[in-house]
């Protein structure tokens, strides 16, 4: 049988990550997260609706979950928001170089994840967060309103900053590396490094029920491979909270993840 992870243990055991997606609206976040999830980007616009999703990969034997949350709903509620901050392990921040406005509220966003983990981490300075700053469009080079020096100038050398376009997939290799990195996970979560496959496929591996096929797709099945859910959903508010408090305990050791 296969489990999906729920956090009432109150913290995260390893190989499952929350990613958790921020930025103005219209800048592209839609499309970078549908460029990770394998899928085929549209270009007509249309406000976000599915802020949940699930990547499941199955990579040198070894089985990890990524979750994405793309929180931009939570825009106008500052208490859901801060409660989806509080629950993330890796962020990606996303502005459109055409709009300094949305750089701007980058900024913000930084400092306030860098505010809340040093809270909950109890730090008197503001906390190192392992975040991504994503400026996607690049490809709309005559209507630029951020440069790449305004952009290090203001966040500083230490920040993974990244040009981009979802829309012809120019740099985003290098965000989802920087993610990786910064996560732990490994590279061949990138999606140029893996190949997808079926949840039952995915759902075979893990559980070692090959049989008979695994001499006829030997290659296939030995390389990295990842599945996305399509049932995935959100865990509750409460769920989370209970994942912020637990989270703050320090005698309880990270336990191998229950991925589906």
């Amino acid at each position: 049988r296969f489990f999906f992870f729920s956090p009432s243990e109150g913290y995260l055991p390893r190989n499952c990550h929350r990613v958790v997606v921020l930025g103005a609206p219209k800048v592209g976040k839609t499309s970078i997260l549908q460029r990770f999830l394998g899928k085929e980007v549209e270009e007509k616009y249309e406000p976000t609706t599915e802020e949940f999703h699930r990547k499941l990969f199955y990579i040198g034997g070894e089985a990890y979950q990524v979750d994405l949350l793309d929180a931009s709903s939570e825009r106008d509620f500052p208490a859901k928001r801060r409660l989806s901050i509080l629950t993330g392990d890796i962020f990606l921040l996303v502005f459109s170089l055409d709009d300094k406005d949305s750089f701007g509220e980058v900024c913000e966003l930084l400092n306030e994840i860098r505010a809340a983990k040093a809270k909950l981490q109890k730090l008197k300075s503001p906390a190192r967060v392992p975040a991504v700053i994503c400026g996607n469009k690049a490809d709309l080079e005559a209507q630029r309103a951020v440069s790449r020096s305004e952009v290090t100038e203001t966040l500083g050398d230490g920040i993974s900053f990244f040009e981009t376009s979802a829309k012809d997939d120019t740099g985003l290799e290098s965000v989802f590396r920087a993610m990786a990195s910064l996560g732990g996970l490994p590279d061949e979560t990138s999606p140029s490094r893996h190949h997808l496959v079926s949840i039952p496929t995915y759902q075979s591996l893990c559980s070692g029920e090959r049989g008979s096929r695994r001499s006829r797709t030997r290659g296939p099945i030995d390389a990295p491979c990842a599945a996305v859910d399509p049932l995935a959903r959100r865990p509750s508010f409460r769920s989370d909270l209970r994942l912020v408090l637990g989270s703050s305990t320090k005698h309880k050791k990270p336990e191998k993840c229950q991925i589906q």
